[in-house]
């Protein structure tokens, strides 16, 4: 299984910058997937999760700016970030996350918030 985010990259605030996170070497999409984000200084936060049902949930910080969807024929997740702030900077990484405890990473990809 591999995991292949793309899309960072940096935006003014306010803007708009959508993440992409491709799942290959899978059969099924029967698997949550999410975003973790990391900036310096400060705990990995999960910023979204959404489960093979498309139910979603958002960290606080996030909530009404960022949209977390999925595409099940391509497998591919999308984070969509609305109107970021500057304390949305970090690296970001996506994961899959399978019903017998697989879980599997993304490379990490680096969004830059200008004020």
């Amino acid at each position: 299984v591999q995991l292949q985010a793309s899309g960072g990259g940096l935006v003014q605030a306010g803007g708009s910058l959508r993440l992409s996170c491709a799942v290959s070497g899978i059969i099924s999409s029967a698997f949550s997937m999410g975003w973790y984000r990391q900036a310096p200084g400060k705990q990995s936060e999960l910023v979204a999760i959404i489960t093979s049902g498309v139910g979603a949930n958002y960290a606080d910080s996030v909530k009404g700016r960022f949209t977390i969807s999925r595409d099940n024929t391509e497998n591919t997740a999308y984070l969509q970030m609305n109107s970021p702030k500057p304390d949305d900077t970090g690296v970001y990484y996506c994961y899959a996350d399978f019903p017998l405890g697989d879980k599997y990473w993304g490379q990490g990809t680096q969004v830059t918030v200008s004020s």
